[in-house]
């Protein structure tokens, strides 16, 4: 007869086993859990469809623009009210709800645990709260469309008194849910930028060092914690809008003491290194890529990463450089004409660091790192014509033309689209066990690059011909309505359907491989960090045995696969 210790030990066995058969609910499963790679795929899956309505509204005001007042297929009629909503909602979309959810949440997410070798992020279900919250302002900005008012569209800057009349209580219900929505966000970010920096700081692998670090890694660290210096300024003042909104309060109102100008610096100084926030995990992303298909170390890492810390200090003394025409002190504009060009030093630097990496290299032009030298060319074009207007002179002719909105997409199209595609199609066969297919991902990438030159290089040339941007219909501006401008006009929009229609091929590409690419293997691409050390996708709690780091001929310990990583030679 069995011992009532035999017994329990049974029922614990029994327990184990129904446990470990027991398959959790999709509520569960999907909506509910801790594990940091399933949130990373919420995080990725959000973004993926927030990026195509924002890309249905840029389809939709770029029709209005080639064609004002005519039938745009897939909308109808577009009245100017409208089209506010539409470039407002789409600017807020791209930024907010595209490039921060997949560069630094999905990503952040999925590589940290993995690459600095851990089972998950130290604040497991505090980082299921991101999420959770992430989703419910998405949710509330959808709602803020359909409501009196919405879409919100006083642009994404959200400037007063666009944002907020000044009568009690007359802000449409859109703007509020607007706003809330963004406040939202915020909270969410925060909540996991807290996950990602304690992660890396306290969770590393036994012998990982701090230069051993993906400089990846050190991207989305740097990141969070410029998020979270930036971001509370804005919280405050967007707490103030809100009581304008809904209180009668007058903080922004300078009929009764307010002011509108104080607005403009809360938001820039968070809005400028926000551009960082973003700009960083991108240049981590295309750094990992151009390493593994150059077969070469990243030169001067050391060099990147301080670089990387300046261009974070820097990124919070160059706000104003926004407001040059807002009414500053001049004296004040030439104090940010300076510390702008700075900022450029770093970031040109890094970018000649990039071009040393692949120096000498044995490079190989699979997808990843055609997207990750691509990002590279068009991001240099966005720099450079970003040094026009951060001179105060050249800047009060071109701001608020095409020229600054050519320059801006110059700069963000390749963090938020450019790096991102870059990223997935890297790290697919981690997350999803299977390989894209290569020729639909290089036709994807052709037709998204030439659609998007065709679409922005035409509005340099309207934007310094003077052509504002925002407005509905030119026909009302003579010197505006030229037929030049408006060929150009309607090469845009044409680049714009271009890139849309490149996606198409993004989309069977990605989930057609999902069941039937061929199965990828632990590591295909022969990188050396710590997440190609195990099986794709990796498991529940990653490693099966916890990875030590040690420094040798080769990075990382994996006893009986030294053969499939090469020497990453690090800096002594």
């Amino acid at each position: 007869m069995a011992s009532t210790a035999d017994h329990a030990d049974h029922a614990d066995h029994a327990g184990d086993a129904g446990h470990a058969h027991h398959e959790p609910g999709f509520v569960k499963k999907y909506l509910w859990s801790t594990d940091h790679k399933m949130i990373a795929m919420q995080y990725l899956f959000t973004g993926m469809v927030m990026a195509l309505i924002g890309g249905y509204f840029a389809y939709a005001f770029r029709m209005q623009m080639a064609f004002p007042g005519q039938h745009v297929p897939g909308f109808g009629f577009m009245a100017p009210g409208e089209y506010n909503g539409l470039v407002t909602s789409h600017g807020t979309i791209m930024i907010f709800w595209v490039a921060m959810p997949v560069l630094l949440a999905a990503f952040g997410n999925f590589l940290i645990p993995l690459m600095i070798g851990c089972d998950d992020m130290v604040f497991p279900r505090l980082n299921r709260l991101s999420y959770q919250i992430f989703l419910i302002s998405a949710v509330v900005l959808v709602a803020s469309f359909f409501v009196h008012g919405g879409p919100f569209g006083g642009a994404w800057t959200a400037y007063p008194p666009l944002s907020a009349k000044a009568e009690y209580n007359l802000t449409p219900l859109g703007a509020t849910l607007w706003l809330v929505a963004v406040a939202l966000e915020f909270v969410a970010f925060l909540l996991g930028g807290i996950n990602f920096v304690t992660t890396a700081m306290n969770a590393r692998a036994p012998g990982m060092r701090m230069w051993d670090i993906p400089i990846v890694i050190w991207m989305i660290v740097l990141a969070s914690i410029m998020f979270m210096a930036s971001v509370g300024p804005l919280v405050a003042g967007a707490a103030m809008l809100l009581f304008d909104q809904t209180l009668g309060t007058a903080f922004y109102d300078p009929a009764r003491g307010g002011d509108p100008i104080l607005w403009q610096h809360l938001f820039w100084f968070f809005g400028h290194p926000e551009v960082y926030v973003v700009l960083l995990p991108a240049l981590g992303i295309v750094a990992e890529v151009m390493t593994v298909f150059a077969r070469k170390k990243l030169f001067a890492y050391k060099t990147v990463l301080y670089t990387a810390i300046a261009t974070g200090i820097l990124g919070f003394f160059v706000w104003a450089h926004h407001q040059f025409i807002a009414g500053i002190d001049p004296r004040m504009a030439n104090v940010f004409t300076v510390t702008t060009v700075l900022i450029s030093v770093p970031i040109g630097e890094m970018c000649f660091v990039y071009i040393a990496t692949l120096y000498g290299g044995s490079i190989r032009l699979t997808t990843p790192m055609l997207w990750a030298l691509a990002f590279l060319a068009e991001f240099l074009i966005g720099g450079v014509t970003g040094i026009f207007l951060g001179a105060s002179g050249s800047d009060i002719y071109l701001h608020d033309t095409y020229f600054v909105l050519a320059h801006f997409h110059y700069t963000f199209f390749p963090i938020a689209i450019i790096a991102v595609f870059a990223g997935i199609t890297y790290w697919y066969p981690k997350m999803f066990g299977r390989m894209l297919n290569e020729t639909l991902g290089k036709i994807h990438f052709w037709i998204t690059i030439v659609g998007f030159n065709m679409a922005f290089i035409p509005l340099f040339i309207c934007g310094a011909a003077g052509d504002h941007r925002r407005i509905y219909d030119y026909s009302s501006f003579p010197d505006l309505a030229k037929p030049y401008l408006q060929n150009l006009r309607i090469l845009a929009t044409v680049g714009t359907i271009v890139i849309l229609f490149g996606q198409i091929f993004f989309l069977i590409n990605f989930f057609r491989s999902l069941r039937g690419g061929p199965v990828a293997g632990p590591n295909p691409w022969r990188a050396n960090t710590l997440e190609w050390t195990v099986p794709s996708p990796p498991p529940h709690g990653n490693f099966a045995v916890m990875p030590t780091v040690y420094r040798g001929p080769y990075e990382y310990s994996v006893p009986g696969r030294e053969e499939d990583f090469w020497p990453q030679n690090l800096p002594d």
